[in-house]
Parts: structure tokens; sequence; C-alpha cells
């Protein structure tokens, strides 16, 4: 059984979707990859701001709040003050913060990785991502092995793409990792290439 592993990898962190009060509706805002500090007395709070895409209205998404100092590691709190790009991207990239947040994370430009499949051998196939996803895992399969919805549909119903227990593969979004099995060409319901 040949092995076989994809990467989605996102290009861009998500867009926060949420309304903006100068649109009148529902925007998209961009992150602008910049913290907010806040010292007052005794505490913090720590924002990472975001840009309406329309208007240049700034939200922020609170990282932190009301926190002593000292809760934080001077590095961390450092990596905060100077924008570190590797922690902007750390929290750019958490869907929850933005729920958290009260914002609908958007999906972002992506790419996926990996070998082809070599038809008529049976297949692992491992789909991996970096950061939580928002996309599904009947997308993913769809886009890299060129399949129309119904002829992913009639190979799942004949077992030619199978997930462990309980999964649905047509509903299911990717998180980490998930491990798919795919046999041989037998009976293949069309002819789409993959």
């Amino acid at each position: 059984m040949q092995k076989i592993i994809w990467e989605v990898q996102y290009l861009s962190p998500p867009l926060a979707v949420r309304y903006c009060k100068k649109c009148g509706k529902k925007s998209e805002y961009i992150c602008s990859r910049l913290f907010r500090v806040n010292a007052q007395r005794k505490y913090l709070d720590i924002w990472l701001i975001y840009k309406c895409s329309h208007c240049d209205t700034t939200w922020n998404a609170t990282v932190y709040s009301r926190i002593k100092p000292q809760s934080l590691s001077p590095e961390l709190l450092e990596q905060f003050y100077t924008n570190d790009s590797k922690l902007v991207e750390q929290y750019a990239m958490d869907i929850e913060l933005l729920r958290r947040n009260g914002a609908e994370a958007g999906l972002p430009s992506y790419r996926i990785t990996g070998d082809e499949i070599c038809i008529g051998k049976p297949t692992e196939l491992h789909i991996i991502c970096k950061y939580s996803c928002q996309l599904k895992i009947s997308t993913i399969l769809r886009e890299k092995l060129y399949l129309s919805q119904k002829t992913f549909t009639q190979m799942l119903a004949c077992g030619q793409i199978k997930s462990s227990p309980g999964l649905d593969l047509k509903k299911c979004k990717l998180h980490s990792e998930v491990v798919l099995t795919r046999g041989s060409d037998t009976g293949h319901p069309a002819k789409e290439k993959y």
C-alpha cells in the first residue's frame, strides 16, 4: 500500500468576518499583523489589530484582558511589544480566538501540496494542516483528485474512499490530520482522472 501525505498550507491568515459600524454591514477584516499593548496600573490588555477590507476601520481582537504583566514571561511580553511575526501568525491563525471575540473565521487562500496518487494502487492518504482548518475534507479531496461532487459521492458509497469510523467525509472539516484509505480502481464509478 502506498502512503501519500498532502499538506494544506494557508497562504494568509483567515479573515475575521464581523459587523462593521462604518460600512453598516458584515465585512471582512484583515489582520494588520500588529499587536496593541495597553498598560493600565497593574494590568495589561493585549489585542491583535484587524482592519476592515472596505473602509479601513480598525477592530481589536482581545488576546489578553486585565492580566498582570508578571503572568507573562519577559520574552513573550517583548514579542508582543515588537510584533514578532511568529507570534502574530500564531494568534492570527487561531480560529477560536476569532470566535471568542465574536467574529466568524473566513476562509483564507491556501494550497494543497503532496504527491499524486498512483492509479490502481491501494493508498493510505494522510491529510495534514498545521492550523485548525475551515476546509471540508470533501473539498480537499475533490480539488486535489479533480472529482465532481457526484463522482466523489459514488466513490464513498462503493467504499473506494474510507475513513476512520464515525467520520462523515461529506461534512467534517480538517482539524490537524485525517487518515484515509483508498482501494484499487476496480469498478471505478466514473472516468474522471485523479
